[in-house]
């Protein structure tokens, strides 16, 4: 059955469903921490290897389930003068952190940030034999929110300081901007940045409102995918919570990162990467790891930052012919 899942799943996941998101040594005083759960979470601290694509990193993800990428989760490190807010990085749908941040956890690490990132939302996804397969970002989104929060509040005592800055990348961006407008987290968030945001969910090339048509059409996408695609959904009743009473709340400073291109969702962005590079047409997957991309999310998080990628054309559609063979691997 998992295989019968998974072919419908590639399927719809390219065309119709809504979001897929898709080294230090470990300190030796990083905490014991939980396994992943809907509600609850996993912080990876086996650190694996930096990686320049989406695909090779799901790929070293697979091989090597618990990785942590390069750069994140050392409980040791003291947050500097020049950057005294750790960065937490929340992945996408159906994912996990190193496959999201693989290319962008090294980066910020190397421009001397604290970097965390957790595994969010889990569940067992296929069993293989003996071997279960988790993944992450399927669970609600509240209870992730909450597990996000909880997160956060380990960082803070690790590392002393009094606030984090956050990016969310997909899902993630909904997650974390939940923590931060309806949970409290405006008091430990200083920074909230979302790339590929979708503030109000997906219609997916208008297919949303023929699902809802469908009597129990809701209920098969939560079946079939998971409950977070479902409250993902354009108009669900999770998102219309999360932005009743406005899209932001005060003391905290919001970016967003979007492509007029995204193949999945229809961003609500302040920043639009073919405004500062028409020649740039990378969609949603690629997102985490253009270098170009990667830039824009460094020198939000400090206009001084010396920039290292130069604007290139990127081709419309790259990268989505392996992303589909990846989602059926």
């Amino acid at each position: 059955m998992a295989g019968v899942k998974r072919s419908v799943g590639l399927t719809f996941s390219v065309a119709v469903a809504l979001l897929i998101g898709a080294p230090p040594a470990i300190s030796a005083a990083a905490p014991t921490l939980p396994s992943a759960s809907a509600d609850a979470m996993d912080v990876p601290l086996d650190i694996g290897p930096g990686q320049a694509t989406r695909s090779v990193a799901t790929a070293y993800a697979h091989a090597h389930p618990g990785s942590a990428p390069a750069g994140s989760n050392d409980f040791a490190c003291e947050p500097s003068a020049t950057h005294p807010r750790p960065v937490v990085l929340a992945h996408g749908t159906d994912t996990e952190a190193y496959a999201d941040w693989a290319a962008l956890s090294p980066a910020l690490a190397a421009d001397g940030y604290c970097v965390f990132a957790l595994n969010y939302g889990g569940a067992i996804k296929e069993e293989d034999g003996d071997v279960a397969h988790e993944t992450y970002g399927v669970g609600d989104i509240v209870g992730s929110a909450t597990a996000f929060g909880s997160f956060v509040d380990q960082v803070l005592t690790a590392t002393g300081a009094d606030k984090v800055d956050v990016i969310g990348y997909s899902q993630g961006a909904t997650v974390t901007r939940y923590y931060v407008n309806k949970m409290g987290g405006d008091a430990y968030v200083d920074h909230w940045v979302g790339l590929a945001s979708p503030t109000y969910g997906g219609v997916m090339f208008g297919l949303v409102p023929i699902v809802r048509a469908i009597p129990g059409g809701e209920d098969f996408v939560e079946d079939v995918f998971s409950r977070a695609v479902r409250e993902q959904m354009q108009g669900s009743d999770t998102l219309n919570s999360l932005n009743d009473g406005g899209d932001t709340v005060p003391g905290v400073r919001y970016t967003t990162i979007g492509s007029t291109v995204d193949e999945m969702i229809q961003p609500s962005s302040n920043i639009v990467l073919q405004d500062l590079c028409p020649s740039n047409l990378t969609g949603h997957f690629r997102m985490p790891y253009d270098p170009y991309v990667i830039d824009v999310i460094r020198t939000v998080l400090d206009p001084d930052a010396e920039r290292h990628a130069s604007c290139s054309a990127v081709p419309l559609g790259t990268d989505i012919p392996q992303v589909v063979i990846d989602a059926n691997s």
